[in-house]
């Protein structure tokens, strides 16, 4: 592949995992690598990461991008030659070579014994099959490793913490791994195309990963993100209102400025412009399927609480309940999410989606919350269990609304399968697509 296509497949690559490359920083890029020496691979990453990469959160995915279509080793391998026989003996001097190296600390050799491994027994179905990172490591059981390595350094070095000795052979270890799993991606992306592998390894960007099919891992470090996400938007929506469209013209002031110029009005004077603060009002729905998304968008609306007037949230089942006293200035977040889940009344009888019998029990216990100053956001799926949609109730409480909106947690391809009435209620409100927290961000933004 050259250089040119090479670079092309990259940057498309980084895009299609999430990372905002624009054509003008591709670009950038290109100009950066004629002052870099193309044949320094680490002189190559630092041109590429220093114009591509503008968030710490997506260097993760970059360098595993990068090391797929810039490999250390370029070009087919001679999986036979590198194939040592299969035995114990083989095995125990693999395992004290590799044990020489780590404690070298020679990355260079480590990455040769990497390599080699792999081409021994990183193959699957008797040598006829894909690559496996897990063959490898399983076999070489690098972590075994290091109650020798521990004695062969402190008995050579007897002043060296143990401790230190440990953390320096565990990061060496972890590097093994590493460079295990690149040879192994390399491989398969040799046999079965860069693009496939490309798909199949890299993770979306934290703010990319959809509410509904995130990890716990996913979901902890999403919560962390809400407050300072919170604070970005709060800043463009401040100086936005700041800066924003002037008020009305104030006509008689710009006549009398234009009398000092002939009566040819340079110099126009408006009105100040009033600023609009919402009243928010919030319908989720909490039940198991979209509570994560629900718990974001409340998250992430009370954290951005003085951007509005007013703000109520209710969650809903089969049975529905005000929970704006769980989301207080200064509560814990997963405890004001505990709560509502533990304490609030949403549950009636079957503690399944019932959206009609929802929006019943609201218009008749809070219909007086919307009125024409109220923005009115519903939080849902639209999965109604074939459940009477209540569309009349809907009808009733968007005419007494200012806005009315519906974020819906799902792919757009996947609304009207199954017990979904997304397309009911899209006809008579607006409903967004609301995956991740790039289109929750986007969304609120808008709406404040």
């Amino acid at each position: 592949m050259a250089l040119l296509d090479r670079h092309i497949g990259f940057v498309a690559a980084l895009r299609e995992a999430g990372l905002p490359v624009s054509l003008a920083e591709g670009l950038d890029a290109v100009h950066a690598l004629e002052a870099v020496d193309l044949g320094d691979r680490a002189s190559l990453r630092a041109a590429y990461a220093a114009t591509l990469v503008k968030r710490p959160a997506h260097r993760e995915a970059f360098d595993l991008l990068f090391d797929l279509w810039f490999p250390a080793v370029m070009g087919s391998t001679e999986e036979a030659r590198d194939r040592p026989a299969y035995g114990d003996p083989e095995l125990a001097r693999l395992r004290d070579e590799l044990s020489g190296i780590l404690l070298s600390g020679d990355d260079e050799a480590l990455r040769a014994f990497a390599r080699g491994a792999v081409g021994a027994y990183g193959r699957g179905n008797g040598g006829s099959g894909t690559w496996f990172s897990y063959q490898v490591l399983r076999i070489l059981s690098a972590d075994t490793l290091m109650a020798g390595l521990l004695n062969a350094v402190l008995a050579e070095r007897g002043g060296l913490d143990e401790k230190v000795a440990r953390r320096t052979f565990a990061r060496r270890i972890a590097r093994f791994e590493e460079l295990v799993g690149q040879d192994v991606r390399r491989r398969i992306a040799e046999e079965g195309g860069l693009e496939r592998v490309a798909r199949a390894n890299v993770r979306p960007p934290l703010e990319q990963v959809d509410f509904l099919r995130a990890t716990r891992a996913d979901l902890a470090a999403l919560r962390r993100e809400i407050h300072p996400l919170a604070r970005r938007l709060a800043t463009r929506l401040t100086v936005r209102n700041r800066h924003g469209r002037r008020g009305r013209l104030d006509f008689r002031r710009t006549v009398r400025t234009s009398l000092s110029t002939g009566g040819v009005p340079l110099t126009t004077h408006h009105r100040p412009r009033r600023p609009h603060k919402p009243e928010l009002v919030v319908l989720c729905d909490a039940s198991d399927s979209v509570s994560s998304f629900a718990h974001f968008t409340l998250l992430l609306t009370y954290a951005l609480r003085e951007q509005f007037a007013k703000v109520r949230a209710f969650a809903f089942i089969d049975g529905l309940d005000e929970v704006t006293r769980f989301f207080a200035p200064g509560a814990d977040v997963v405890e004001a999410i505990t709560r509502m889940t533990n304490e609030a009344d949403i549950v009636w009888v079957s503690g399944h989606s019932d959206y009609g019998r929802a929006f019943a029990v609201f218009e008749e216990r809070y219909g007086d919350a919307v009125t024409p100053k109220t923005s009115l956001l519903i939080l849902g799926d639209a999965r109604t269990n074939y459940q009477d949609p209540g569309l009349d109730t809907v009808r009733r409480l968007i005419g007494r609304a200012r806005h009315a909106y519906w974020l819906n947690p799902e792919p757009a391809r996947d609304w009207d399968s199954g017990d979904s009435a997304a397309s009911v209620y899209a006809e008579v409100l607006p409903m967004h697509e609301c995956r991740n927290l790039t289109q929750l961000a986007e969304f609120v933004e808008t709406l404040a």
